[in-house]
């Protein structure tokens, strides 16, 4: 694993635009990076990184089958017991997903160590899947990378295949909030692959869903929502006034209840309770005391925690690191420090994506920070032995 300076194509920005990538650059600071790249040899992507994903997967689906029949285990994950009924109900009909990130710390050289999962609701989906393979396409086209170039990404092709497993007839509407430009530019990619196998396809904003007398969802014309993919985090939807609706509607959810199971990170002390030793997990445990002081050697997380906000940890040298930010009303886990290799001044985060059931492909992640953030930079990867 090399991180390896390179030029920047001169028209990449243009190029970006042009595709709808208009999340490039964030506050005058690059988002997208293309300066340098990651490269990896074959055999670290496919022992140290997409076996590693397919095992966890199944370890999480599992996993799930365990959680859904015990409400001791629910109630561990701060599930409202409302809902524990159709999170079963979901999970035992086979309610089918369609993707899902983990989070790796890897340098190259040992087992990656698994973070935490990103199963309801990930992002940074579209440059994965599509904008650095594009990259490579275009980098190899202009004599930039050799010819015999690869990358582990088959993120796009599997997002079709899964797509078109679906057989629906009737419109998939596509939801996401108003003002973020980067939750809208995942939902009109996935959008895009809707309808190249033949689905009609319609956007909503989630603000603009609606709710008729006989409890059905609806758009802004009173249309019916069928099928609806919501990029909008199940435990901010069982808080909400329309989240008790949802078991008596008739609307497909994509993801589906059974996701929040995996969406917060109360499921990596089970997971390690369940697969104690496993060398791609960490040890955690309940933080039973949250004020405390991070011990030396672990990283303090909320259950519902997003782009490491509310994370903190103590390395074991006693640097202390943390981010603020509004999470702050359930529970927290402590979990073993695994630090992020570092290149320069840059630490790096490798996020490997399951598309159904299946590892699919990398993105990687950088920032002058040992906690990733929604600012951290995303760089393209390569195979060459």
């Amino acid at each position: 694993m090399k991180k390896i300076l390179c030029a920047e194509r001169h028209d990449w920005k243009q190029t970006a635009d042009s595709l709808g990538f208009l999340f490039h650059t964030f506050d005058n600071e690059p988002y997208w990076d293309e300066s340098a790249y990651y490269q990896f040899t074959l055999k670290q992507i496919e022992n140290d990184l997409e076996d590693p994903t397919t095992e966890i997967h199944e370890m999480c689906m599992d996993l799930v089958a365990r959680v859904v029949q015990s409400e001791e285990l629910l109630e561990r994950l701060s599930i409202p017991a409302p809902f524990f009924d159709m999170i079963r109900t979901s999970w035992l009909e086979g309610h089918p997903h369609l993707y899902g990130r983990m989070d790796f710390s890897y340098n190259g050289t040992g087992p990656a160590k698994l973070l935490e999962l990103n199963y309801d609701t990930p992002t940074s989906l579209y440059e994965a899947a599509a904008f650095q393979w594009g990259w490579l396409e275009q980098c190899i086209e202009r004599g930039l990378l050799p010819g015999h170039a690869d990358q582990f990404n088959s993120i796009d092709t599997k997002l079709h295949q899964a797509f078109a497993q679906l057989q629906l007839q009737q419109p998939f509407y596509f939801a996401s909030m108003k003002d973020s430009v980067e939750d809208r530019g995942t939902t009109d990619y996935l959008r895009l692959i809707a309808e190249k196998v033949g689905m009609e396809s319609r956007h909503i904003d989630i603000e603009d869903i609606g709710l008729t007398g006989d409890g059905r969802f609806v758009d802004l014309e009173d249309r019916w929502i069928p099928h609806l993919f919501k990029l909008h985090a199940w435990e901010f939807i069982f808080h909400e006034p329309f989240g008790a609706a949802i078991a008596q509607s008739d609307t497909q959810f994509f993801e589906p209840v059974w996701k929040s199971i995996l969406s917060n990170k109360g499921i990596l002390p089970l997971l390690w309770e369940f697969n104690k030793g496993h060398p791609n997990l960490l040890a955690a445990h309940l933080d039973t005391d949250p004020n405390k002081a991070v011990p030396k050697g672990w990283v303090r997380k909320p259950f519902f925690s997003r782009e490491g906000a509310n994370i903190e940890l103590q390395t074991v040298d006693g640097l202390i690191v943390k981010e603020d930010g509004p999470y702050t009303d359930a529970p927290f886990i402590l979990q073993e420090f695994a630090p992020l290799p570092q290149f320069g001044d840059s630490y790096t985060l490798i996020g490997s994506w399951v598309i159904g059931d299946q590892a699919a492909g990398i993105g990687v992640r950088e920032d002058n920070s040992l906690i990733t953030k929604d600012s951290s930079r995303f760089l393209p990867h390569l195979i060459l032995d």
